[in-house]
C-alpha cells in the first residue's frame, strides 16, 4: 500500500507532496512512541499481577495499533 501511495505522490505538488510526507513520518512515529510506552506498562502490569490495568492496557494497545 505504501508504494501505491508513494506513486502517485509523483503527480502531487512537491511542496504539499514533502508536507504530507512529513506529516505520515511524524505520525508513524508517534504511533510507534505510543506503543512502546503502552507496552512498557503492560510489561509493568503483568509485573504487579494487574489483571485489570493488563486489560486496559491491552484493549488501548490495540487502537493504536
Amino acid at each position: 500500500m505504501e508504494n501505491n501511495v508513494l506513486n502517485g505522490m509523483d503527480r502531487v505538488d512537491p511542496n504539499l507532496r514533502d508536507e504530507i510526507l512529513a506529516e505520515l513520518f511524524l505520525d508513524q512515529m508517534m504511533n510507534d512512541f505510543k506503543r512502546s510506552k503502552i507496552l512498557e506498562k503492560v510489561d509493568q502490569s503483568l509485573k504487579n499481577k494487574g489483571k485489570e490495568a493488563f486489560l486496559r492496557l491491552t484493549e488501548e494497545l490495540k487502537s493504536v495499533s
